[in-house]
């Protein structure tokens, strides 16, 4: 389960194995919160080598899973799980390292909780769009696309859809034909780099992309199909009918919906509105 955590308000990439019950967390993000550097992969690299050089067997054991990255592709990346950073750390001066065990720690205590809980996912997802400033009425769409979204790729799944690239290049598809722009121009649009896209769209974004992905899952269950091929035409035709809706209130609005707006600028309106 890949899943995005938060340390001081900044993202860090994770992924949960649910066989080996271990989280693993993306390397170059919690270097870049833990030193501030504005080249994280280069100074891991550096670290890298200067740990196999001292003969530590760390560098040897560290794994690699593909995780998304700013230009919404994903990449093959180094990961490490609990017990990997506890030591990682030991190499890295910083200030924020005590902070960041406490942070480990608390993070893998609330999978347990989770685990044994469902709705506490929920609830803490919820906590953490609150403490980044969003207003309740964004979080609950922002909440019901997540689960838009995993009922879209667990139908893509289940039609042998591979994940990375093929998930990439039919979201893509989705985006363009409702939004009118790929993923990657759609975040240039937004000034957007490594910031998630989803989190970045306005509530009647959010709609649209929702009837997106829910129209494509409905068409794909209904027309079975068989290769890949054949979801990129299904990824087409579920965006077309957002983009013909899009159309639709764009001419009864005359407001054009795909907006340059970002989540720092709608949380920036949202103040300035509680402050009048």
């Amino acid at each position: 389960m890949k899943d995005i955590k938060l340390f001081e308000n900044k993202k860090i990439r994770s992924n949960w194995d649910a066989e080996q019950e271990k989280w693993y967390f993306s390397i170059v993000d919690i270097i870049e919160v833990l030193t501030d550097t504005e080249r994280p992969r280069k100074y891991w690299s550096d670290l890298k080598s200067k740990l196999k050089k001292e003969g530590s067997e760390l560098s040897a054991k560290i794994g690699q899973l593909k995780m998304q990255s700013e230009d919404g592709k994903f990449y093959v990346t180094d990961v490490a799980d609990t017990e990997q950073l506890f030591r990682l750390i030991q190499s890295i001066p910083s200030p924020k390292a005590e902070p960041f065990k406490q942070w480990l720690a608390k993070v893998g205590y609330e999978r347990i909780e989770e685990s044994q809980d469902p709705e506490k996912t929920i609830d803490r997802a919820m906590e953490g769009y609150l403490k980044l400033g969003y207003s309740s009425a964004w979080i609950n769409q922002r909440l019901k696309s997540i689960e838009v979204r995993k009922e879209l790729t667990d139908e893509w799944e289940n039609r042998g859809v591979k994940k990375g690239q093929e998930f990439a290049t039919l979201t893509d598809i989705i985006t363009q034909a409702w939004s009118g722009k790929t993923v990657g121009q759609y975040k240039n649009f937004k000034g957007l780099k490594k910031e998630n896209l989803r989190d970045n769209m306005t509530n009647l974004e959010l709609v649209l992309n929702m009837l997106a992905e829910a129209t494509t899952t409905e068409i794909s269950k209904e027309n079975s199909p068989e290769t890949f091929d054949d979801n990129k035409r299904i990824a087409k035709k579920g965006g077309e009918i957002a983009g013909n809706t899009r159309k639709q209130i764009e001419e009864q609005t005359g407001k054009k919906i795909v907006s340059s707006q970002n989540a720092k600028i709608l949380r920036e309106a949202i103040r300035n509105k509680k402050l009048k």
